[in-house]
């Protein structure tokens, strides 16, 4: 087994590869196997070389035009943390309609590559993005469709620890590429800290 950028059991506790009940056509190839439950399980290793081959993409661009999104709520606080760690821009709550498209609307940005924690409640996010020739790299779990998304993180999208750990490694492996940390340094934050808390 190819090493992974933290152990597998870290993976594993924070639920990571727990799919849901339904599964898309698009999303199969990341499906590692379906469990007596109903359950469909994402392919660990698959999401593990995603999160490396996006960190080094996100590398090429300024920080600032990256945009990262999460409508929904188990997503906002990693998306926020993640751009302070970062330097990103970040949507945690409400997309506003037209914050791609129009020009007038005061929050109105232009960001060259867009990540989204989940293509369906984005869905506006993905849309405006399409409409702008903008690459979307989406957080997508067993039941989403790809059809505007670029690139694919095959990971469970719906669960509070699952979306803090893929942030938290997404924000380290980033700072790594970039060379703001060393290859082998950690953050100075758990991936608890993304967390939402109560």
């Amino acid at each position: 087994m190819s090493e992974l950028l933290i152990p597998l059991d870290n993976y594993l506790a924070a639920g990571l590869h727990i799919g849901t009940q339904q599964k898309t056509h698009d999303m199969e190839r990341y499906i590692f196997r379906v469990r007596s439950d109903g359950l469909y399980v994402l392919d660990i290793r698959k999401t593990d070389e995603r999160i490396c081959q996006v960190a080094k993409f996100l590398a090429q661009y300024d920080a600032d035009d990256i945009l990262v999104v999460a409508t929904r709520q188990y997503g906002q606080a990693p998306v926020k943390k993640f751009g302070e760690i970062t330097g990103c821009k970040t949507i945690p709550g409400r997309f506003i309609p037209g914050t791609l498209t129009n020009p007038t609307y005061h929050k109105f940005i232009e960001p060259k590559i867009i990540v989204v924690t989940d293509p369906r409640s984005d869905a506006q996010a993905v849309l405006e993005s399409k409409q702008n020739g903008i690459p979307v790299v989406g957080l997508c779990d067993t039941e989403n469709l790809l059809t505007n998304v670029d690139i694919v993180v095959p990971v469970n999208n719906k669960g509070r620890k699952a979306i803090a750990l893929v942030y938290w490694l997404l924000a380290r492996q980033l700072l790594r590429e970039r060379g703001t940390i060393g290859p082998e340094d950690e953050l100075d934050i758990e991936a608890a800290d993304f967390e939402l808390k109560f």
